[in-house]
């Protein structure tokens, strides 16, 4: 049974406090203990989008792997959809507590829950990046929407200051994993340039899931500058120092693949992603035309970037790395844990793996739910009259 540990570490002045059940400080490196969980406050010019103090948790495991894991958690980008906070997106870090009942309540429990020894990724440093911005971990602003609606899009600050944290700690890691859900798998890709940058000699993987930047122009043109996310792109890779308008995430994947040819990525999300597909219609687009994108944009990355790889899971679910059928996702005989296994652990880089046809929609995860307010399955419910390839199902 794992030690769940409550302490927490406030950089800004470099004490040690304590919560809930406390028995004892970390080690004295500031590393967690393997079990031990710790809650870090970097301070600094971190923030949330409300300006309550960002915090992020780490799980102690072996030194020589870590795992880190961006949240998602939706975004905004406008007066309408930034009024929204605290129901289309996160606007403050939960505390380790709140965490910790979360975690411990099972209600999301896939990869970054297992921490057994069957586990992947189970002995290894757990890194846990709150997502309490609105701007996929991109941001850097200070943004006015009017009516007294400021917004702090500070999610590149945010996670730059964890990983400034773990190589502080974590100097020469055999293997990293940088995997998120929704908003957390553009934070994944953008941010593994630099981790790979920084751990050059690290087997590094990247577990983007459900986060495929199928965008309108309107979006590119109108709302993205909001967030003043062209400062956060990698302008060491000479691809990607353009403007951020005249690029697409197909571009990001590229550009990483072929600066980092050692780097295995991936994408994984469902045919009718539920949740992409409403942000996609927020943003102008129609619902409809979001699967054929969608496959376009992973054949284009697929044929530019030899490492690069994709799972596409049949029915309209968003999400798999927070849920438990992370363990039991299966398409073409090859189950999502052992796509994910090979990838990061693998001598070669697995196949691509893609539900075809009329196999796209049925998803048994969703056949087996029976409450459709709570996730995942809420988003089983709703879909829209328009997938004409489903008609019938």
């Amino acid at each position: 049974m794992q030690r769940l540990i409550a302490s927490s570490i406030l950089v800004g002045v470099g004490l040690w406090g304590c919560s809930a059940d406390p028995v004892g400080p970390p080690s004295p490196s500031g590393v967690p203990l393997p079990g031990e969980w710790v809650e870090v406050l970097p301070g600094g010019k971190t923030t949330c989008s409300d300006g309550t103090p960002y915090r992020f948790y780490v799980h102690g495991g072996r030194t020589d792997r870590v795992q880190l894991y961006f949240q998602g958690g939706g975004a905004c980008w406008n007066a309408g959809t930034c009024a929204a906070k605290g129901t289309i997106f996160f606007d403050q870090a939960p505390s380790l507590e709140a965490f910790l009942s979360e975690y411990e309540r099972g209600v999301e429990n896939g990869v970054y829950r297992s921490r057994g020894e069957d586990a992947l990724f189970g002995d290894w440093t757990y890194v846990y990046m709150p997502y309490c911005t609105g701007d996929i971990h991109w941001g850097n602003a200070r943004k006015d929407y009017g009516d007294g609606l400021t917004i702090e899009h500070r999610g590149f600050v945010n996670a730059s200051a964890a990983l400034e944290w773990l190589y502080a700690r974590y100097r020469d890691p055999s293997h990293v994993v940088v995997s998120g859900t929704s908003a957390g798998a553009y934070g994944a890709v953008l941010h593994s340039a630099y981790i790979a940058r920084h751990y050059e000699n690290a087997r590094i993987a990247v577990l983007a899931d459900s986060g495929s930047g199928i965008l309108t122009e309107e979006f590119l043109r109108d709302s993205l500058p909001n967030w003043n996310a062209q400062a956060a792109l990698p302008s060491f890779i000479p691809e990607l120092n353009r403007p951020i308008t005249e690029l697409s995430l197909t571009d990001v994947y590229h550009s990483v693949g072929a600066a980092f040819p050692d780097m295995r990525l991936a994408q994984m999300a469902t045919e009718y992603d539920n949740d992409q597909i409403f942000y996609f219609t927020a943003m102008g687009g129609t619902a409809a035309d979001w699967p054929a994108r969608f496959r376009a944009s992973l054949s284009q990355i697929a044929g530019d970037t030899p490492n690069f790889r994709y799972y596409v899971g049949p029915g309209s679910m968003h999400g798999a790395l927070p849920y438990s059928f992370f363990e039991t996702r299966e398409v073409n005989g090859v189950k999502l844990r052992d796509f994910s296994a090979a990838l990061a652990l693998g001598d070669t880089v697995p196949d691509s793996v893609a539900c075809d046809g009329a196999e796209c929609c049925s998803d048994p995860v969703c056949d087996a739910c029976r409450d459709f307010t709570t996730r995942p399955c809420v988003y089983c419910a709703n879909w829209p009259p328009e997938w004409s390839a489903c008609a019938g199902n």
